[in-house]
């Protein structure tokens, strides 16, 4: 006699055919748009084994699922390069920021991101690289935090993030824009299809004999996608809601990891200025228009529903 478990009917055998047919319209859709790559298949393999492994496991990748979306979204802009839709800003960009931050050096006038060129040290080559790899760990720890501690915070702050991701995305096809390192390699002649560069993140690498960020550069979604620079805001994000839910000693951490952020992404001829004000605006207009959405009756409703989705045994006695 067929079991419970393995009727067609069954909740659990309905769970793993939607799983199988969402992996599998993922996987086909992404071949098509940007091709096969084996992170697809890691990121299959990670959902689906969490999504069965157990009910606490489940409700973790079904929170997080939210970053996911974004990280597809992301992968996907391949497909549709902000060049296609608007003019790339190279030239007009990089004298903007001579006029506003350039630095005096000689009988030059240099942005800031050409006067660190010059002035590269392996202290600094090794701590904006550290730094620059905590932009995506740290809000992801903090949204695990958030999740295993209080849902009512993780999802205000991870819908904050989408929210601020997708400003960002809007103003890439916008004002699609060059990084520094494009300018210091190509002038100002406009090449579609550039691939990715490590730029000045290359010496973190050399200096310890690795390819961490030649491995992540090459994966870049768009070059021409400088303005706004989200690893700027990021950080911010961080900080603002480690600072509303008095967090503690941990927030200096996070304003360290902010200002750093900030600093690699000139140093390492990323970002301009420019970029980096922007990103941190981008952020500030997220966190605003996320907690005036808030307030209204259709997100605050979703985001009771996500947390019934999610909700841990712990939190049932919980004072709302």
């Amino acid at each position: 006699m067929m079991s419970e478990a393995t009727r067609a009917d069954s909740p659990l055998v309905k769970k793993i055919i939607t799983l199988s047919a969402l992996s599998a319209g993922y996987l086909l859709l992404s071949f098509l748009l940007v091709g096969f790559q084996p992170d697809q298949l890691v990121l299959i393999a990670l959902v689906n084994s969490l999504y069965f492994a157990s009910s606490l496991t489940r409700k973790f990748v079904t929170a997080f699922s939210i970053f996911l979306i974004y990280w597809i979204v992301f992968d996907y802009m391949k497909a549709f390069p902000n060049y296609n839709y608007n003019v790339v800003h190279i030239e007009s960009l990089y004298l903007l920021e001579k006029k506003l931050f350039g630095i005096q050096y000689g009988s030059l006038l240099v942005t800031p991101n050409e006067y660190w060129q010059l002035h590269q040290t392996d202290l600094l080559n090794v701590v904006t690289g550290l730094f620059y790899l905590l932009w995506i760990p740290v809000p992801l720890l903090v949204a695990t935090y958030f999740f295993f501690t209080d849902q009512r915070i993780f999802y205000p702050f991870a819908l904050t993030f989408v929210l601020t991701n997708v400003l960002g995305f809007v103003l890439y096809y916008l004002y699609p824009a060059a990084p520094p390192w494009y300018v210091q390699q190509f002038g100002f002649v406009f090449h579609p299809g550039t691939p990715g560069n490590t730029a000045g993140l290359a010496n973190f690498d050399a200096y310890f004999g690795v390819s961490i960020f030649k491995s992540i550069y090459a994966k870049s979604s768009n070059v021409f996608a400088a303005m706004p620079s989200l690893h700027s805001s990021y950080p911010v994000i961080v900080l603002y809601y480690g600072l509303k839910n008095r967090l503690g000693l941990i927030n200096l951490f996070f304003a360290v990891v902010t200002a750093g952020i900030w600093f690699s992404a000139v140093y390492n001829s990323h970002h301009y200025v420019l970029d980096v004000m922007a990103g941190t605006v981008c952020a500030v207009l997220g966190i605003t228009l996320f907690n005036l959405l808030a307030k209204t009756t259709l997100v605050s409703g979703l985001i009771q529903w996500l947390m019934s989705q999610t909700k841990l045994t712990y939190e049932r006695n919980r004072p709302a």
